[in-house]
This record gives C-alpha cells, structure tokens and sequence, in this order.
C-alpha cells in the first residue's frame, strides 16, 4: 500500500478564502496566512482553486501562490481560470508544482498541448465526472499526470479507469467514508472540506489512520529510539544545521517525547533541562525549525538535525548560537552565504534607503534602469569573455551578479526560488 497524503483545500473569491466551489461564505480574509497555518499543522500538500472571472482578478490570485510559495514549506498544487498555455506557465512560474486543468472545462487538447510543452509530471487534471470524458474518448489509463477526482465520483468507477494514484477532493464530513477512501491503494491523497478545517489536528487523524494499517506520509525513523545510546541524564544530545548553509545553528537535547513528536510533525522538538518540559522550538519566537533530515552518529549517541530554520536560531537573534570567536577566523567564504548575504544587503537597502547608495539610485530610476544595466552588464561580460584574461570575466561576472540581484529584489524573487527551480531541472 503506497503512503497517503492529507491535502487541504483553499478556493479564493475576491482575494478571500471561501467554503467551496458553490458556497462563497468567506473564511478567512488572507488566503496566504490560510496557506501558512496549514502548513505550520502537518499539511502534506496544498491544493488552491481560483474561482474568479476576470483576468485581472485571477493574475492576484497567481501573486497569493508566489506569496504561498515562499511562506509554506510543502508543495503547492493551483488552478483556475485556466483558458491557455500561458495561464498553466503563470502558475507554474509562481511557484506552483502543478497547474490544475480540469477536463470538462478545458478538454483533452489543450491538456496534452500542456503536458507536451511543460512535461505531464507539471500538470494535475481534475474531473467532476466521466460523461465527458468519455464522450471525447480520452484515455487516462496510462496517463502520469496527477489526477484530481472531484465530489461523489464512484471510486470504483475511478478504478477501472486508471492505473495511476489520485487524488480525492470531496465534500463529505463522514470519517468512516474518509478512511475507506485513503484504503483504497491507488488513492494518493485526501483533500476536501474534512481536511480543510481549521479545527482539525491533521496529526492525530494521521494517527487514527495508522491504526487502521492506513500508511501516512510522514517522517518515519529507521532505528527506534531504544537503540540510542543516551547521556547520563537519559537524553540524546542534537546538533542542528541549516539546510541550505551547512551553518551549525544550536545544540540541544531529545528525549523519547521529543524524538516522537520531531518525527510525527516534522517540526524540531526538544527537551529543555532547565525547565524539565518538552519545548517546541519557535513555539513563542515563531522562529521555527523543520526537519529535512535527521541522521545519528557511528557510535548513536549524537543526532544531526538539518533543518529549514525559519528566523534566528538563537535566543539572542544571532542567526546560529555559535557566533563567539575564541581561535582563529570563522571562513564567512561560503558560496551560499556570500549570495545571501549579499542579497539581503539588497534588500535591506530597498526597505531602508541609505543617501549616495548606488542600489537605492537603481531603486529610485525604477524597472527600466535595471533592466539597462543588466543588459549592459551581460554584454560587458560577453566582451570579456573574448579577451584572453580570465581575470575581466571573474570581474564583470561579478558585476552582473549583483545587478541580476537587484532584478530580483525589485521582483520578489529569493535565491530559495532559483534554487529550487535549478533543483527540479
């Protein structure tokens, strides 16, 4: 059985989160904070559904995923208002792992013309019924797209037509309906109006489903806790890292609570000594911690945590706790960090504008002034690279790195965007 997915829902009307796709009750006033606090609560995915008219009305929809995408650290699935190639792009380029068409609206040609020029693993179809798609004989059989069955579709219906996981999205509040949907094997995920509240704690009904020998995605420990070798105080000591960085940020201590609770919500938690309590880190700061691996030392008795830290690590704002010089020089050289900090001088600039800063000057001419001088930097930097001295190229490069920095401050993009663009390539 392949593991299941819970999947909350966002339909947005007049930028404001509603209940469904026929009740335009709104809520909640910010869909991105939505997005957020679904995320934050063991959320796996996300799907959004824009059910506005107008165009204009939908590109502010496609500025909430870009806002969603940088907020929330799970995958991002939108749709709606889809009526041409460029529409699935705008999506996508916002940061969305897929663009949602759904079949009776949009129709098997313009779905393939989508699936052959973005790939199908960027395209999620959704389908509210089979009438129509039978009536235009279009197979879904061996398709690999993700697919979306809408409502009260037969399941076993949904069955005979496919032999690739989907996703169910249904209005039903009944649970024992909701579990018997996730046992069926080819059902990837869960989404709905179940899902989607607020109230719901997606952890314990991932709990419920384990019982039931339902498999929930989540973080899972190859090595039991038993197996550790502990302190003298029975605790496991944890050295935390930044994902992205390698930067050490902090280290502190797990008991077996802990340990559980890390892996069950994927959110880094400890045991305080001082305190004799478990402690949520960012639970009062919001500067929280997420897993993306834990691994444990030769001899067990050491865990390393890399994480996507959310914030300062470290309770005095210094973004790791280790930033005391005793020996020798701390190599600030590293790639990513050099980007990063570069940019976030950038950044700083545009929110505090500083007198006779050449970024502000770029700032202050506007889009078109940039535009310039990134042009202009990149045919410096052709020009040097005719010439035989490696050292113009490692100059101009430069130069046409911060400029494209600038570009990118100017239109909201992260290096976190780059990254993970060049990651899915």
């Amino acid at each position: 059985m392949s593991y299941k997915q819970l999947i909350p829902c966002i339909f947005i009307r007049n930028q404001k989160a509603v209940t469904w796709f026929d009740d335009m009750k709104v809520v909640n006033d910010d869909p991105v904070t939505l997005a957020k606090f679904y995320s934050d609560c063991g959320a796996d995915e996300l799907l959004v559904f824009d059910l506005n008219d107008e165009d204009q009305e939908h590109d502010q929809v496609i500025e909430m995923v870009r806002k969603m995408h940088r907020l929330v650290r799970i995958p991002i699935v939108a749709g709606g208002n889809v009526k041409r190639l460029e529409d699935v792009k705008k999506y996508l380029y916002a940061g969305a792992k897929r663009s949602i068409l759904n079949f009776s609206k949009n129709g098997a040609e313009l779905i393939e013309s989508a699936e052959k020029r973005f790939g199908k693993d960027k395209i999620a179809v959704s389908l509210n019924d089979f009438d129509t798609l039978f009536k235009h004989q279009y197979t879904i059989a061996d398709r690999s797209s993700q697919l979306i069955f809408m409502h009260r579709l037969d399941l076993n219906s949904v069955v005979d037509v496919t032999n690739i996981p989907f996703i169910v999205l249904t209005d039903t509040m009944d649970e024992k309906e909701l579990l018997d949907i996730l046992q069926f094997e080819k059902a990837e995920g869960l989404s709905g109006r179940y899902i989607s509240q607020t109230s719901i704690n997606l952890s314990d009904f991932k709990v419920r489903c384990t019982e039931l020998d339902i498999k929930m995605t989540s973080f899972e420990s190859v090595i039991p806790f038993s197996e550790f070798k502990l302190n003298a105080e029975g605790l496991l000591p944890v050295i935390t890292q930044d994902y992205k960085t390698g930067e050490v940020l902090m280290m502190a201590y797990m008991n077996e609570q802990a340990f559980n609770d890390t892996i069950k919500t994927g959110t880094m938690t400890y045991y305080s000594r001082s305190r004799q309590s478990l402690w949520v880190k960012g639970e009062t700061s919001g500067h929280y911690q997420y897993v993306k691996s834990l691994t444990i030392d030769c001899d067990k008795d050491t865990m390393l945590a890399q994480v996507d830290q959310i914030g300062a690590a470290c309770h005095t704002g210094n973004q790791s706790c280790f930033f005391t010089s005793l020996s020798g020089e701390n190599d600030e050289k590293k790639p990513l960090k050099v980007f990063e900090s570069v940019y976030a001088t950038i950044l700083d600039r545009k929110g505090n504008p500083r007198e006779g800063s050449y970024t502000n000057y770029l700032f202050d001419k506007g889009i078109d002034k940039i535009l310039k001088k990134v042009g202009e930097e990149a045919s410096e930097l052709i020009i040097a690279a005719k010439n035989p001295n490696p050292e113009e190229i490692k100059y101009e490069l430069s130069d046409f790195l911060y400029h494209a920095m600038v570009l990118m401050v100017e239109k909201g993009i992260t290096w976190d965007d780059i990254i993970q663009e060049l990651a899915e390539r």
